[in-house]
């Protein structure tokens, strides 16, 4: 079967840590063309995907009718307007998350692409990582018994700003709210359906800081509370998971191996244990079972990041239905802009009528 040839719009660390290695080693992908202007993104182009071709411009990419996907892995301003121009020329279509700025943004969006009859997607990749998909094993499992207490977050440290990185300053779509909280409320959709509300809190913390550097959202659904939490001060991280139900819980440290091994220029597909968690940092299921207790680690499952190109080219060829759909990813925009009014406006923010996935 012919190759679906791919063009890749950004190649800073989005494009060619998250994007290219999994585009370049899917069988039914060929990394066409990628927007290159610098050039030590020409070099590393050169050196690691010679048959691409690097062009200066989006639109040496959207107007050549050879590409069949358009990737867009830039800055979050000009998400909206290249997703937009590229399903205007007829291409399909994934965007790094999140996804746009604004849900009007993302219902246009939606609307434009079910006109044209063309595959949308946003690349929440965090599905695929171990410990998320770790997490869904230990529920589904019914261990935990009933849940009531949910908490997932992101620890960083950075104590000092990049200079003239766009994340730093106080703009539309920046702030690691949007970065790192977006995978968050995204996972927690799918575990958990849709909240009843949201309570967040919004910080500024680092000196000279001008975007939020420290976030918590509080999401209320009968019965459980969802909390998710990023900060950028976190010099030792607490846990990465904690899920507490009424029979104990399970909490889960560490991260999905993946990103690392991606930013040392690994490629996927080279590597039998791609995805495979260090045992160090496997979950552990503490419960009173059968009247006993129980504390056992738990064998991560695989990451396998490259199952997010697999579902796009077999949406694309009508094999399966789209696993990130355009809508979910217009929710976790929705649920941001809301975040954002309630720490504006201190009080507790209903959804309902405000989800459509």
């Amino acid at each position: 079967m012919t190759k679906l040839n791919v063009g890749l719009i950004g190649f800073s660390i989005g494009g060619h840590v998250f994007h290219a290695p999994f585009i370049a080693g899917n069988a039914d992908l060929n990394l066409y063309k990628v927007t290159a202007r610098k050039p030590d993104q020409q070099k590393m182009l050169a050196e690691r995907y010679p048959e691409a071709i690097a062009v200066q411009s989006a639109d040496d990419i959207i107007n050549d009718p050879a590409v069949d996907i358009v990737v867009v892995a830039t800055s979050n301003d000009v998400h909206f307007s290249l997703a937009k121009q590229a399903l205007e020329a007829g291409k399909h279509v994934v965007v790094e998350k999140p996804f746009t700025n604004y849900s009007v943004e993302a219902d246009e969006l939606i609307s434009l692409a079910k006109q044209k009859g063309l595959i949308l997607s946003v690349h929440h990749n965090a599905r695929y990582h171990s410990d998320f998909k770790t997490v869904k094993k230990v529920l589904a499992s019914g261990r935990l018994g009933r849940v009531v207490n949910y908490e997932a977050r992101f620890d960083r440290f950075r104590n000092f700003l990049r200079p003239g990185a766009w994340r730093e300053e106080n703009l539309p779509g920046s702030g690691i709210h949007y970065d790192l909280g977006a995978h968050l409320i995204d996972q927690a959709l799918q575990l958990f359906g849709k909240p009843d509300s949201i309570y967040a809190d919004l910080r500024v913390q680092r000196d000279n800081a001008k975007a939020i550097d420290d976030f918590e959202f509080i999401l209320s659904y009968s019965g459980i509370k969802v909390s998710l939490k990023g900060q950028m001060l976190a010099k030792i991280p607490t846990a990465r998971f904690a899920v507490y139900g009424t029979n104990g819980c399970f909490v889960k440290w560490g991260v999905d191996s993946q990103e690392n091994m991606l930013r040392e220029g690994a490629m996927p597909h080279e590597h039998a244990d791609w995805g495979v968690e260090p045992d160090d940092i496997q979950g552990t299921l503490a419960i009173l079972e059968d009247g006993k207790d129980v504390n056992e680690r738990v064998v991560s499952e695989v990451g396998s990041g490259q199952d997010f190109y697999h579902n796009v080219v077999a949406a694309i060829r009508n094999e399966e239905l789209l696993f990130i759909t355009p809508e979910q990813a217009r929710d976790v925009i929705r649920i941001l802009e809301l975040a954002e009014l309630s720490w504006k406006e201190q009080r507790v923010v209903s959804l309902e009528g405000e989800l459509i996935s």
